[in-house]
């Protein structure tokens, strides 16, 4: 029969054995050292100076003094001594200066965190998980970073999102409150497409791109083309707006026709360009003008134009174009002007047209 146990050699009281309580202290000694094991430090190799009465360590590689041959064994002082406690495979320690729980393998003492997680069926980090949201993290900052190739890496690093079929949604979720403001990724179709939200049910498309040859639409991009039906008579050494009634075209509505003058509908840089075809009265000896005018008062710059020599009716013509800077709400209007004799700005080919570019 053993006088120890199997695991943690706790000494038995033997039959007939004097001072029982010797043996029976020893073993409460070693339980009172083992059980929840906790200890100070897993990194010294020479013994504290001054310890207190239950202070364990695992002593490190390398350890000297009382603590010589002790290598990775637990240091346990009680009763103004160091006690030896070998590990065994499966011990624990919580190590408290660092926080950390160990476990012994039979070689060393290894931390506890998985090195894989495999098939979990919730994840969640600072936060709960559930079924609709399975893995679920509530931080401040997320970091991914490649693997180096001194790390066996290649340097690289890949974040890959895959969905079933074309027809399923694939993307980013962007919040504020929890109400969806901004979607990025691919929705109902292999196109990607980034789109915004203000109440997070109705969304616009601010850019999309076809997958199958790359070219990028910007369905919200204010642009618009607008035309006059009518011939536009124009007296002599007068600036008048052409009347641009109708459009082919007016992304955002922001041409207005009833005004005869677009309006910005955000700040941006606009690119404008406008056509002037000239139509006689009774001269042909007319000097024709015409300019881009910001808020019914101002010259943009850059967007005067004018001939000077004799006039073929409805084969004369002015081309405008210029690029101006607008804030909300500013207009801009197409004005004509004769000199020598009046005359027309002619219907279906005086037109103005334009689009923000940034």
């Amino acid at each position: 029969m053993s006088d120890a146990t199997t695991h943690l050699l706790l000494p038995y009281i033997m039959a007939a054995q004097a001072q029982k309580h010797v043996t029976h202290n020893e073993a409460l000694r070693l339980l009172d050292g083992l059980v929840q094991l906790s200890v100070l430090d897993r990194d010294l190799t020479a013994p504290p100076g001054s310890p207190a009465d239950g202070d364990r360590y695992i002593v490190g590689s390398g350890a000297t003094g009382d603590w010589a041959g002790w290598d990775l064994n637990v240091a346990l002082w009680t009763d103004g001594a160091w006690l030896r406690l070998p590990p065994r495979s499966g011990w624990r320690s919580w190590v408290e200066d660092e926080g950390l729980l160990l476990v012994y393998d039979g070689a060393g003492w290894v931390g506890t965190t998985p090195a894989a997680l495999q098939n979990l069926a919730l994840l969640g980090v600072g936060t709960t998980a559930d079924t609709s949201n399975p893995f679920s993290a509530k931080l401040n900052a997320a970091l991914w970073t490649a693997k180096t190739v001194a790390e066996g890496g290649t340097g690289d690093l890949f974040y890959t999102m895959n969905k079933e079929a074309a027809a399923d949604d694939l993307g980013l979720t962007l919040q504020t409150g929890f109400v969806t403001k901004a979607l990025v990724g691919l929705f109902g179709s292999d196109r990607f497409r980034l789109a915004v939200s203000a109440d997070g049910s109705t969304f616009f498309d601010g850019l999309s791109v076809d997958n199958a040859n790359g070219i990028v639409d910007l369905p919200r991009l204010p642009r618009f083309k607008a035309y006059t039906n009518y011939d536009n008579y124009v007296g002599v050494g007068t600036w008048t707006k052409i009347g641009l009634n109708n459009t082919d075209y007016n992304d955002q509505g922001a041409f207005d026709a009833a005004n005869n003058h677009f309006v910005a509908p955000v700040d941006g840089t606009y690119l404008f360009g406008a056509t002037l075809l000239y139509k006689i009265n009774a001269s042909a000896t007319a000097r024709m003008r015409g300019r881009l005018v910001l808020n019914g008062t101002t010259e943009i710059r850059g967007s005067l134009g004018e001939i000077s020599a004799t006039h073929v009716s409805l084969a004369t013509a002015i081309w405008l174009q210029t690029m101006v800077p607008l804030t909300a709400g500013d207009t801009v209007e197409l004005q004509g002007y004769f000199r020598v004799a009046d005359g027309y700005f002619a219907a279906d080919h005086t037109s103005l047209w334009g689009c923000k570019v940034g």
